[in-house]
């Protein structure tokens, strides 16, 4: 009689590696190196309370994370996740991580990870906090927080002075810049609350003072936040609505309809029009999902063709989804854990889009783009659901989110795959990767047990998995038909494509982020 356990175990060589960990779910997985998961958590993470881990666990990992690489690529992932995925903490973290350990380094990255007011305070809230092992700025931060305060003009400054916890004033008070001219002492007497000479102030911030005093002044050229902060009236609201950002006014429509700004002959097309515009779309780095929330958010109070208008700036933000030859399946994840906010949850800071709304979104934003693939949603089993490819992008996405809910089972799309025996050229698994339903016996997990089934018959097939979440674990580890991204910008669908086309090393991640030059 054959033996058994050998044969068993060459099976198990054909499915895949021994999974060697254990995910946050408790089911099967594969650790990442340390230079993937850090990578992953600069890509995903934000700090805050997620499904499965809670701020503080996040913040630990990706502190010891840090102890077990190389600083250089501490210094490349903080730059990379920054410029590329457009991150706010993390990079903000791993900077003060560098302040406390290798100055260096921290003065070569510094410039690059503080690129606006909001990065700065961030980056100093988190340095003074002691989380990184100090708790005061220190020669080197003060010095460079002076040089940058330097390079910036006081009208970028003044714009730059709205927020809290800290203010720009309190910056200003830590690290004592030495004013380089009579207006920059005056624009620093005005931020401090001190005595200045108020005809040296800059033209912005006297144009705003002698606003608050006669309000029936034109509207200064502000920011929104000085400017609402005070009454106003509809006439008012409505030349904001003209003049602020492409952000600012997506954030602020229902805002802008409480106020009568709508009501207004002409303004609901004006707002229409700014909306569409896809030079101001692409300037202002929307995420797809930002996008998706304020299209979600908006009442009736705001007009149908505001809402149209959105829309069509989704369309835009998507430019860059690919078309892919081949056969194409998406399988997004609809599981209980996918209902947690995308960004985290944090009191008053928590973002309404969900893991599922951004999985929704990455499948039909492909089916658009590819209008044979098909859709595969997955909790428990298959969760069945009819798409029209021609509907659009939030219609779609909309439609997903609303699929009933379940366990996580990430094989099974694959496993439905190879029970209808159908041949595809890629699938994309879009899910949180905290697969726990399908635990099976032998060494690999669920997931490359069926992929290895599934590439016998498809033997050129491959194999993406969008992680939503910040892991140290994944379903399937990384080889040459095997592709792990963190995150969830719109630069996934260019890494997609590049891999379906053969042009990008599953080490994507970690190749990139070694290519930033420091």
């Amino acid at each position: 009689m054959a033996n058994k356990t050998l044969f068993q175990t060459l099976a198990t060589l054909l499915a895949g590696p021994k999974a060697d960990a254990v995910n946050a779910a408790g089911g099967k997985a594969y650790a990442l190196t340390a230079r993937q998961a850090l990578a992953q958590y600069a890509a995903t993470g934000c700090l805050n309370h997620t499904f499965y881990a809670d701020a503080e666990t996040q913040l630990t990992t990706v502190l010891e994370l840090c102890t077990q690489v190389e600083p250089a690529f501490v210094a490349k992932t903080a730059i990379s996740c920054r410029d590329r995925a457009h991150m706010k903490d993390m990079p903000a973290l791993m900077l003060a991580y560098l302040a406390a350990r290798h100055g260096e380094l921290f003065t070569q990255a510094f410039a690059r990870v503080i690129d606006n007011g909001r990065m700065l305070r961030t980056f100093v809230q988190i340095l003074r906090s002691g989380a990184t092992g100090r708790k005061s700025l220190g020669t080197a931060p003060k010095r460079l927080v002076q040089r940058w305060l330097a390079a910036r003009s006081e009208d970028d400054l003044f714009a730059m002075s709205i927020g809290n916890d800290p203010s720009l004033a309190d910056i200003v008070k830590m690290v004592h810049p030495k004013p380089a001219s009579p207006v920059r002492a005056a624009f620093y007497g005005w931020l401090l609350g001190k005595k200045h000479d108020a005809a040296q102030l800059p033209e912005s911030v006297r144009a705003f003072e002698a606003w608050k005093l006669d309000r029936s002044l034109p509207l200064p050229d502000v920011p929104f936040q000085m400017l609402t902060a005070l009454a106003l009236d509809d006439g008012q609201w409505a030349r904001i609505a003209e003049t602020c950002s492409w952000q600012t006014l997506r954030m602020n429509l229902n805002t802008f309809a409480r106020h009568g700004v709508f009501a207004r002959p002409g303004m609901a097309e004006a707002v229409a029009r700014r909306l569409r515009d896809e030079v101001a779309i692409r300037r202002s780095r929307v995420f797809p999902y930002q996008l998706m929330a304020a299209w979600a958010s908006i009442g009736d109070t705001v007009p149908a063709e505001v809402r149209e208008a959105l829309q069509d700036a989704m369309q835009v933000a998507l430019h860059n989804v690919p078309e892919i030859s081949g056969r194409i399946v998406i399988c997004p994840d609809v599981s209980g854990s996918m209902r947690s906010a995308v960004t985290g949850s944090r009191t008053g800071a928590t973002s309404a889009v969900s893991c599922l709304d951004v999985a929704a979104l990455v499948a039909s934003a492909f089916l658009a783009r590819n209008r044979s693939a098909e859709v595969l949603a997955f909790s428990d089993t298959i969760v069945p659901c009819r798409l029209n490819p021609r509907d659009a992008v939030l219609t779609n996405a909309a439609k997903l989110a609303a699929l009933p809910s379940g366990g996580t089972n990430c094989s099974a799309p694959l496993a439905e795959i190879n029970r209808r025996e159908a041949a595809v050229d890629l699938v994309i698994l879009v899910s949180d990767n905290e697969s726990w339903i399908d635990a099976r016996r032998g060494q690999a997990t669920a997931v490359m047990q069926e992929w290895a089934a599934l590439t016998k018959r498809c033997p050129r097939a491959k194999l993406v998995c969008l992680d939503l979440q910040p892991n140290a674990t994944t379903q399937a580890p990384e080889r040459a038909d095997v592709l792990n991204i963190g995150g969830f910008s719109d630069a996934v669908f260019d890494l997609i494509a590049r891999f379906a086309a053969d042009s990008l090393s599953p080490q994507h991640w970690v190749d990139e982020i070694e290519a930033v030059a420091i």
